[in-house]
């Protein structure tokens, strides 16, 4: 018997309520921009304000189990379920959208203190090339 396939199923308005349980999931740590966790209202509202220039619910077989974006600077956003870690999910799912979205150059910022996200991005070829500081007045 095969193992389930990994899909990328353009979000919809409709994926805005597992898009937010996907963000509530996750730590401090993995956020850059984010300052705190946004209400839903604010959730739905950004989902559907189309934020990305390609956003993908992460399907294994018939199952959500994250979501992957990519900008319009070509920078990569990925979550993965916490419970679907460590299964080649994140890493496939990287394989196809950057096989649907041809491009010369990929980037993925990265919270300095999310070492699981720094460490999936190195193995997947990713070379870390600044470090950025910000000053809050």
């Amino acid at each position: 018997m095969s193992s389930p396939t990994i899909t990328l199923k353009k979000v919809k308005n409709s994926d805005a309520k597992l898009l937010y349980e996907l963000l509530a999931e996750r730590e401090p740590k993995t956020f850059i921009i984010h300052k705190k966790m946004s209400t839903y209202e604010e959730h739905v509202k950004f989902v559907k304000s189309k934020p990305y220039s390609k956003w993908y619910i992460i399907e294994l077989g018939n199952k959500s189990v994250g979501s992957i974006s990519l900008t319009h600077k070509n920078e990569i956003g990925i979550w993965i379920k916490k419970n679907m870690h460590d299964k080649g999910i994140g890493s496939q799912a990287l394989k196809i959208l950057m096989k649907k979205n041809p491009g010369l150059r990929y980037l993925a910022n990265i919270n300095p203190k999310n070492r699981e996200s720094i460490r999936f991005f190195e193995k997947s070829g990713f070379k870390l090339i600044q470090y950025t500081y910000e000053l809050i007045n």
